[in-house]
C-alpha cells in the first residue's frame, strides 16, 4: 500500500470534501480516503498493483474539481 496525496481545488463546503471522500473510497485498490477543505487535499492509502495515481486524479476531475497529485513524499523508511 501506498499513501497518495492529491491538490484538489473548487471544493466549496463539507459536501463537496464528503462527495470526493466518498468517490475515493469506492475505488477498487483504496482502502483509506481522506479529504479537507482548507487547504484543499486528498490523501489516499492505496494498491498501486491495483489503482494508478491518474485513476484517482480522473475520478476527482470526474466530480468537477481539479486535483493534481502531489511529489512522493520521502518519509525516511524502507518500501515494504
Amino acid at each position: 500500500m501506498q499513501t497518495l496525496s492529491f491538490d484538489v481545488s473548487g471544493m466549496t463546503c463539507g459536501g463537496c470534501t464528503g462527495s470526493v471522500q466518498r468517490t475515493l473510497s469506492k475505488i477498487d485498490g483504496v482502502s483509506h480516503a481522506d479529504v479537507t477543505l482548507s487547504p484543499g487535499v486528498a490523501s489516499v492509502v492505496a494498491d498501486p498493483e491495483r489503482v494508478t495515481s491518474a485513476q484517482i486524479e480522473a475520478a476527482i476531475i470526474g466530480l468537477g474539481y481539479l486535483a493534481k497529485a502531489r511529489p512522493a513524499a520521502h518519509s525516511g523508511l524502507a518500501p515494504s
